[in-house]
């Protein structure tokens, strides 16, 4: 689930930027003249009055030096971390390289239990001259809620990977019975095998095929919608998903063609044409598979 979150997080990052330092700017003072820690910790009060889902706060010098205790929701880390140095983080050295506000990917918090963003918010003087950094965490989990309310764990996402959840459950059940009937269309003569028909062959072909291609189907939707196995082979993996679907119904589409040729034939070659209809169908749908398989090659190239 982490995957999926902070690959999730990689899609909203400047949205989630946007929003941090937005509320940062409209609460912290800055490029005003006598600003006084006092007055930062005000905005910083109104900050997480705002916001709601802050994870601590704190302030830093210009050299990295922590210069206020810490205001968390933790207890292990409330009302600590005064006088420490904090210079080596990436997001002060990024905010006083950029001189700008800035948010960092995703990282362990110290406890070692969570993921957290830190927001970084710079503070001037009215020479614009840095005075002090104001740094806000929220938690991954929190940020994604906030920005992105479709997120897989807030309360709609969880309800559509339900949703998904109830969806893979019915179509599995119907691929089972796919399988079922297709295996007992020729299991029910025993071993009396010369009274199977070609037919009936073909028929338990098409339960077969489709059968399959349901299965790997629901496989596909349960893992991405469900588990959230979001890796980098996860494009991958769905588009070789997509390719043994659509094979395998040109398959089961291709073989009730040929019996309908056979049929016609035999009984009513008058109705041949409907069979070619069929077959022109498939070919089309061939032809748009070679298309996306185009597509995609094409684009993995780019890479």
């Amino acid at each position: 689930m982490k995957i999926k979150e902070i690959h999730e997080f990689s899609q909203i990052r400047t949205k989630a930027r946007a929003y941090m330092c937005f509320m940062m700017e409209r609460n912290i003072p800055t490029r005003r003249p006598n600003i006084t820690i006092d007055d930062l910790v005000k905005g910083m009060k109104k900050l997480s009055d705002e916001i709601g889902k802050l994870d601590s706060l704190y302030i830093l010098d210009p050299s990295g030096h922590q210069v206020t205790n810490t205001v968390s929701v933790d207890p292990d880390f409330a009302r600590k971390g005064m006088g420490e140095d904090r210079s080596n983080r990436a997001y002060y050295y990024r905010v006083t390289k950029e001189r700008r506000c800035v948010i960092t990917d995703p990282y362990p918090s110290l406890g070692g239990n969570k993921l957290v963003v830190t927001a970084a918010y710079p503070v001037f003087n009215e020479k614009k001259e840095l005075i002090y950094i104001v740094c806000a965490d929220i938690t991954l989990e929190n940020i994604l809620n906030i920005v992105h309310p479709s997120s897989i764990d807030s309360l709609v996402g969880k309800g559509v990977k339900w949703v998904y959840a109830a969806f893979s459950v019915a179509l599995f059940a119907v691929a089972l019975l796919l399988f079922v009937k297709g295996v007992d269309s020729f299991i029910s003569f025993g071993a009396e095998f010369k009274h199977i028909t070609i037919k009936e062959m073909f028929e338990s072909t098409i339960l077969l095929t489709l059968s399959l291609a349901i299965f790997d189907l629901v496989k596909a939707i349960f893992e991405e919608e469900v588990l959230g196995d979001d890796n980098k082979h996860a494009d991958e993996d769905i588009h070789k998903t997509m390719v043994r679907f659509l094979g395998s119904i040109i398959i089961a589409l291709s073989i009730e063609a040929l019996m309908l040729v056979f049929k016609f034939a035999i009984i009513d070659p008058n109705k041949l044409l409907y069979a070619v209809a069929l077959m022109v169908g498939i070919a089309t749908l061939m032809i748009g598979l070679s298309v996306y398989l185009r597509a995609v090659d094409s684009r993995n190239r780019r890479k």
